[in-house]
């Protein structure tokens, strides 16, 4: 009987814990079409990375300002080196175009910090990384005005988003009975 009753209270625990944990679900076009948020909206929702993402640039030899990256050494040649982590919440900022989002994973400063998100058809429409062009094994992306360098694996990086918060989002809504003159 104690065994059973201990076995009972572990499920009864991990049935808890598992519902309390987030349900991320892969934000895609089809998501975003169903739902047809406005950009308001979109302010409203957590987006998460989905794989670690690691920003590298070289630093020129004469001045360097290291805002929330850390400096390694590699060949002789200073780099910079941002990482957002798996799983690190970013935020909406702005929509470019229909079908791109600027998503901010750190507080700016004086200039904006967001990488581009948008629909890659080759993975079901998710909102993968963009950058301004993918090489073979790297890509190049805009982060904090400057130009960083990106590993074709960070390609494969996508929006996640927590599907159990957006569902409870309510809208008030009602229907106007009219007016009429007396």
């Amino acid at each position: 009987m104690k065994t059973l009753n201990l076995v009972f209270f572990a499920a009864l625990s991990l049935m808890f814990l598992s519902s309390c944990s987030n349900q991320l679900t892969y934000f895609s076009q089809n998501l975003y079409d169903e739902y047809r948020w406005p950009e308001q909206e979109l302010k409203k929702i957590q987006f998460y990375t989905s794989q670690d993402i690691v920003l590298k640039r070289e630093l020129s030899g004469g001045s360097s300002e290291i805002i929330s990256g850390k400096i390694k050494i590699e060949n002789g040649r200073q780099i910079e080196v941002v990482v957002i982590r798996k799983g690190t919440p970013g935020a909406f900022l702005f929509s470019p175009k229909n079908d791109r989002f600027a998503i901010s994973f750190e507080e700016d400063g004086d200039s904006p910090r967001y990488l581009m998100f948008g629909p890659n058809p080759k993975f079901n429409d998710r909102y993968a990384l963009l950058a301004s062009e993918w090489k073979r094994n790297s890509g190049q992306v805009t982060y904090d005005g400057k130009k960083w360098s990106v590993t074709s694996d960070d390609a494969y990086a996508t929006l996640l988003v927590d599907m159990r918060k957006i569902d409870k989002v309510s809208v008030n809504s009602r229907v106007a009975k009219g007016r009429p003159i007396d």
